[in-house]
């Protein structure tokens, strides 16, 4: 018996050899699976990349002639996608992703590559018609905009522009908690976006439906309740902020981190005289009043600091009397939920418009030796 136990825990020859070669061959497989799956799986991750079908309405123009990486930078440069690279390698795993075309497009923020392939080949997506209003355009440029697109005289809508609250802007938004006094104007309220106006629509009707589709806004994000809760001042003078900070950031994801500096400097009380010092006042006054806009580098003390200018920012505590334009979504997003920090300071150090922070003056002048480096300033 004890032999007998002894060979059924083992093969017999002929067999042993069909076993390792078995082995052999099932461990190379799984090692080759194995490997194709860690490779697939490097490969993803090592590409950054947004995940489902991202939120919001971005527009997006795709210029003649872009190759697909020129189309992955644009949709990168715009948050569409995490990464050019996402969505270059999403449209050459697309059977027609050669096929996207050159317009103007409605996608999403924060969409992954597959979905912004998939977004570019839907005909629905193209912009056919309407008119598109960009961030950050003060309310005499957007008159400007429409009246191209709709033949609309632009003096039309200058006259409707006087009075906000003939558009929509309920009385309440005209109020701030700062102490200094209310400037009732449709600035700020004009929001950016695609439109497609009726036919025949009037100069005032168009302007009431940039007034209306900015209160849905306000709504869907809670601007004006997160404010009041959160930051402790009027809706008012957080979209006065949104439009410095449009004006000021030159990427967007230094929106919120400007909106925070603002917020440092003239409520904090850890800056002198509570001033905001910001440049971007200056040139809304002059286009206000007819005067030829400048670089900031070109403005001099007493431009700066003119008494008779009511928008200038340096050597006077607070802000501008009213908004200096019609800031965006991720303007407002960055005005009512900035992130947290004690910075003071800003300075652009590269091409790109992306700013360093910094909360002292030492830290300061290191980012501008940073800027000064890269020829920025």
């Amino acid at each position: 018996m004890g032999d007998e136990k002894y060979r059924s825990r083992h093969v017999r020859p002929g067999e042993r050899t069909r076993i390792r070669v078995t082995s052999t061959l099932l461990a190379v497989i799984l090692l080759g699976l194995a490997g194709a799956g860690g490779y697939a799986a490097w490969d993803r991750f090592s590409v950054p990349d947004y995940s489902g079908e991202g939120t919001g309405t971005v527009r997006v123009d795709i210029p003649e002639d872009s190759t697909l990486t020129d189309i992955g930078v644009v949709l990168r440069g715009q948050d569409v996608v995490k990464s050019a690279e996402a969505f270059t390698r999403a449209a050459a795993g697309n059977p027609r992703g050669q096929q996207i075309q050159a317009g103007s497009f409605n996608l999403r923020a924060q969409m992954s590559g597959q979905a912004a392939v998939a977004l570019l080949l839907d005909p629905k997506s193209r912009i056919k018609g309407g008119v598109t209003v960009p961030e950050g355009k003060y309310a005499n440029q957007v008159y400007a905009i429409l009246a191209k697109a709709t033949d609309v005289p632009e003096d039309d809508f200058k006259a409707a522009g006087r009075d906000p609250l003939a558009l929509g802007v309920p009385r309440t938004w005209f109020e701030r908690d700062d102490g200094q006094k209310v400037a009732k104007s449709i600035e700020g309220f004009l929001f950016p976006d695609t439109y497609e106006f009726k036919e025949g629509s009037t100069a005032k009707q168009m302007l009431q439906e940039m007034v209306k589709h900015f209160l849905a806004v306000d709504k869907k994000i809670k601007f004006s309740q997160r404010v009041r809760a959160e930051r402790k001042i009027s809706p008012y003078e957080a979209l006065i902020v949104a439009s410095l900070a449009q004006a000021e950031a030159g990427n967007s994801d230094d929106l919120g981190k400007i909106a925070r500096v603002a917020y440092n400097r003239i409520y904090s009380g850890n800056f002198p005289c509570d001033c905001l010092e910001f440049d971007v006042g200056i040139n809304y006054y002059y286009q206000l009043t007819g005067r030829a806009t400048k670089p900031s580098k070109k403005m001099s003390r007493d431009e700066l600091r003119d008494p008779k200018n009511p928008y200038r920012l340096h050597g006077k505590p607070g802000l501008t009397p009213t908004p200096i334009n019609n800031p965006g979504a991720a303007a407002l997003q960055g005005a009512m939920d900035p992130p947290e920090g004690t910075w003071l300071f800003f300075v652009a150090i590269d091409h790109e418009g992306h700013s360093a922070f910094a909360t002292t003056d030492a830290e300061h002048e290191k980012n501008k030796d940073r800027a000064r480096e890269a020829g920025i300033i």
